[in-house]
């Protein structure tokens, strides 16, 4: 994830790329595939002069990375994270910490782990979650998004926990069961022939994560301990439905689960971009001066799925009002955003482009 990342930041024009790592072979290979442009010897030399940092370690190790660079880069740098669970991260920071640590997780990646498997493109047309806190500074938020954004990343902002909730579901969750398979699979020899060595194409695709990066995998799943444990309690509780229904010879109920699934995976198939775009609208809002409006505002278009191709501030007065300017996608969506923002307390504008 970070090699990925290196590459698609020094496409950036005007963006020199630093990088630190504890291996020095690794730094070495990172400047030689062109991840980064320089590998100083230290984090805190790594960071000094930066506009913006991020943070891609296991879970477990990120909020201590995350203090070294804090320490080190100026006042005015946005750092951020890679990490697949947030609120632990967010909780082990103190609030003076968060105003300039933005939490932020790309969905996107594979199995394969390291320098080796980095790719410039990963992360073009990947969701990315940002988790900003009240205290995030306004003018250190846009900036992230607006980095996000430049990689061809589609920035999204949600609370740290809501953030948990999903990927306990949508992604902690699958490579549990997947692991779980295998090790069913593999522990099971009807007649002596070996489960495993009769596995057809639906059993590869839905273990395809099976072991992927085991201490990463182990790092993130105790971080998210209570979102995957209740995740995994909901899914047993469902399993046990489908037994109780195959032994009592309920195909109705079947049918009707399996065609429910199949609902499910048409809209999990049907992407955004599947839909005509809209001509792009501008919701112009006006914030008062004080920390945590645009964290509010952009979290609430996010959990909303509003997707916020841009946003620009114009701060106003100590004591006065600014601007927060949103950029969407359609007319509708614009309405929907302004009536959101509307319900908030703000006043809210919106315009074509």
């Amino acid at each position: 994830m970070g090699g990925s990342l290196g590459l698609a930041l020094g496409r950036l024009e005007g963006v020199e790329v630093r990088g630190w790592d504890p291996d020095d072979d690794a730094r070495a290979r990172a400047v030689e595939m062109g991840v980064v442009g320089h590998a100083p010897a230290s984090p805190e030399e790594a960071a000094a002069g930066a506009r913006a940092v991020f943070v891609a370690a296991p879970v477990a190790r990120i909020p201590e990375a995350a203090r070294t660079v804090l320490a080190a880069a100026p006042e005015d740098c946005v750092i951020s994270d890679l990490g697949s669970a947030k609120a632990s991260i967010v909780d082990a920071l103190r609030p003076a910490e968060r105003t300039r640590f933005i939490g932020g997780h790309p969905v996107c990646g594979g199995e394969r782990a390291g320098l080796a498997a980095a790719r410039e493109d990963l992360y073009r047309g990947a969701t990315w979650f940002l988790t900003p806190t009240a205290e995030a500074r306004a003018p250190l938020f846009q900036r992230l998004h607006g980095l996000v954004a430049a990689l061809g990343a589609l920035p999204v902002a949600i609370e740290a926990d809501v953030h948990d909730r999903l990927m306990a579901l949508v992604s902690h969750l699958p490579h549990v069961l997947a692991a779980t398979l295998i090790h069913q699979a593999a522990a099971t020899t009807p007649g002596g022939r070996e489960a495993l060595r009769s596995a057809g194409p639906s059993f590869h695709d839905l273990t395809r994560v099976a072991g992927a990066n085991p201490p990463l995998w182990a790092d993130i799943l105790i971080a998210n301990r209570a979102a995957v444990l209740d995740a995994m309690r909901d899914h047993r509780d469902r399993l046990a439905r489908v037994e109780e229904a195959i032994a009592a010879g309920d195909r109705e109920w079947l049918v009707d689960y399996v065609a429910g699934a199949a609902r499910g995976r048409e809209r999990l198939r049907a992407e955004p971009g599947l839909v005509a775009p809209g001509r792009r609208w501008t919701i112009a809002v006006g914030i008062p001066n004080r920390p945590g409006v645009i964290s509010e505002i952009a979290t609430a278009l996010g959990h909303a799925h509003i997707n916020i191709e841009d946003l620009s501030l114009m701060p106003g007065p100590p004591d006065g009002v600014g601007e927060l300017v949103i950029t969407v996608d359609g007319r509708e969506t614009a309405a929907a955003a302004a009536r959101l923002v509307a319900r908030r307390g703000y006043r809210a504008r919106s315009a074509p482009v």
